[in-house]
């Protein structure tokens, strides 16, 4: 352990970079990572402006940050898929391999994960860090720090994509054009969309989620969702569904959107409890699908940010040096519907 500085959330409404006593020093099967690029995430900005996200309260004071990316500056003890030197983003929740989860693949779902700034764990919004070599991911020559501290949100999108089993051509409708809604968007086109469907409130939002080929906004103010479906689909339905905006009204119609056999996709978090029309659901034979986080998602990322084939650089709204950290949680507070990522550099 040493004193080293960071960003860190002391209570709620309270944030400092001052020195905190954090584990410099690789053990065993661990690399030390000096941090280039780290993106502020919503998670970590509910718990600036709230102090807690459902179970997880901020009880003590925790660095935040946990979409990261960085150089490899040491080795620990047994580590051989890494060396000193490599350009590297890290997936930031780390289960128990030896949990049921994680033996059947469900890692994200291990209720022993430890997760950067998930209460009490600290993030990495400080100049090092110290993380297990099998979560931390290489980055090809052309993956900028930028683009590898994208992986972590891009992954929920990839896990959303994986779980709707998008077969080529099908029809995708997101609802919610935040952040995790355009990646989702996105993940679906790459995943063999033919085109998605994104509707929201907000016509800045989706007018960034529409500089994608492919992806159509809605503004529901304007217009029914379920009418631009209806009209694109010839009354059939869309084929695969992601709920990612978590507002309880997105249940209203959710079931008939899908075309009969269809798939919904839970992404968003709703705080309380929704209505769920079973009997419509049932009836058209909808399947249902939930997403927590991702499991082994990241080498498929890094793989499509290297091929070109997804380019999330545009989403970048702002990018802040490590020394004006606080205004720039303060600016992500502001939610500005054009703003999708900011993004934090340490070097």
């Amino acid at each position: 352990m040493a004193m080293v500085q960071a960003l860190v959330l002391e209570k709620k409404g309270e944030l400092a970079i001052r020195n905190i006593e954090l584990t410099q020093e690789p053990g065993p099967g661990e690399v030390k990572i000096k941090i280039d690029t780290v993106g502020v995430c919503g998670s970590d900005v509910h718990y600036y402006t709230h102090g807690k996200i459902g179970p997880f309260v901020v009880e003590a004071p925790m660095v935040l940050g946990h979409e990261a990316a960085g150089t490899v500056v040491e080795l620990g003890v047994g580590v051989t898929n890494l060396k000193v030197g490599d350009r590297v983003c890290m997936e930031p929740g780390v289960p128990d391999p030896n949990s049921r989860a994680s033996r059947i693949g469900l890692y994200n779902v291990d209720p022993a994960v430890t997760f950067w700034a998930t209460p009490p764990i600290h993030g990495c919004l400080t100049p090092y860090v110290v993380h297990p070599a099998t979560f931390t991911f290489k980055l090809p020559d052309n993956v900028s720090f930028a683009e590898g501290a994208m992986v972590e949100p891009f992954a929920v999108g990839l896990q959303a994509a994986t779980k709707a089993q998008i077969k080529p051509g099908d029809i995708g409708v997101v609802i919610g054009a935040g952040p995790i809604g355009i990646m989702v968007a996105i993940a679906a086109l790459a995943g063999g969309c033919a085109e998605v469907i994104i509707s929201d409130l907000a016509q800045e939002k989706l007018d960034v989620a529409a500089k994608y080929p492919g992806i159509r906004p809605v503004n529901i103010t304007k217009q029914k969702l379920a009418d631009v479906v209806d009209e694109v689909t010839d009354g059939w339905g869309a084929d695969v569904v992601f709920e990612a905006s978590g507002s309880p009204h997105a249940y209203d119609d959710l079931f008939r959107l899908p075309r009969p056999g269809g798939v919904v996709v839970l992404v968003g978090l709703p705080v309380d409890p929704v209505p769920f029309d079973v009997s419509l659901a049932s009836v058209r034979e909808i399947r249902i699908e939930s997403v927590f986080r991702y499991a082994h998602q990241y080498p498929r990322a890094i793989a499509m940010f290297a091929s070109g084939k997804v380019d999330l650089k545009p989403l970048i709204a702002e990018t802040y040096p490590f020394s004006e950290s606080v205004a720039a949680f303060d600016r992500a507070v502001e939610a500005r519907p054009s703003d999708v990522k900011i993004q934090i550099r340490l070097d």
